[in-house]
């Protein structure tokens, strides 16, 4: 669908005048706006709060309530580089039916959330970030979507692992792998994305230092 504010300006414009690549033109526009509208430091800075109160919740509450029952094993969401089959097997059974219980009934609730969380907020961060930088109108701002992708990945993840706790002890090799993958992506756009946010905050602070220095 296209957005309200392109149906406002231009009522008589219907998605089948536009062809797929304006469509998606459109909704990036469209997206990037919605970017632009929500850089308020009190909104960004009780966002960053939330998200990392649940990130607390994980680290300290349930992935260790998790681990607890493996054996010192570490679970599918700690492993940034990926997983086989052979460990997943191993882990579950380790596990025990009641630390599968409390993966799948613990842990993976609090995760279907942080994911949502993380994505908006570090991505309003980097926002707020490149504003400071004057360069919100440039094409830097599309870094702003590696969280995005950071936490479609990480629900993927959460997809496989919560079928490969349904159907153990029956679950495919395949259906490991493809979890694993998401696994990789999900590590693979997190770390990019903070390698980013840690040149723009470098630029940003040289560029304060800079400020101060020559009046």
């Amino acid at each position: 669908m296209l957005s309200d504010y392109v149906l406002e300006i231009s009522p008589e414009i219907t998605d089948t005048d536009l062809s797929d690549p304006e469509k998606r033109q459109i909704k990036t526009w469209f997206m990037v706006e919605l970017i632009k509208r929500n850089l308020s430091g009190k909104k960004v800075l009780l966002l960053f709060l939330l998200t990392n109160m649940i990130y607390a919740i994980m680290m300290i509450v349930t992935i260790p309530k998790v681990m607890g029952f493996s054996g010192g094993m570490k679970i599918m969401d700690m492993m940034p580089t990926g997983y086989n089959s052979e460990y997943v097997n191993t882990l579950l059974k380790a596990l025990g039916e009641k630390g599968r219980n409390v993966y799948l009934f613990e842990q993976i609730p609090v995760d279907m959330v942080y994911p949502f969380l993380f994505a908006v907020s570090w991505c309003l961060i980097l926002g707020y970030i490149l504003n400071k930088l004057g360069k919100i109108d440039g094409k830097l701002i599309y870094f702003c979507f590696i969280p995005v992708f950071a936490g479609a990945f990480d629900y993927c993840e959460n997809m496989g692992i919560i079928t490969i706790l349904n159907q153990y002890p029956a679950n495919s090799s395949l259906l490991s792998q493809i979890t694993s993958v998401f696994s990789i992506l999900k590590s693979l756009c997190t770390t990019t994305y903070f390698i980013v946010l840690m040149i723009c905050l470098s630029v940003l602070g040289i560029k304060n230092l800079k400020g101060l220095l020559i009046p």
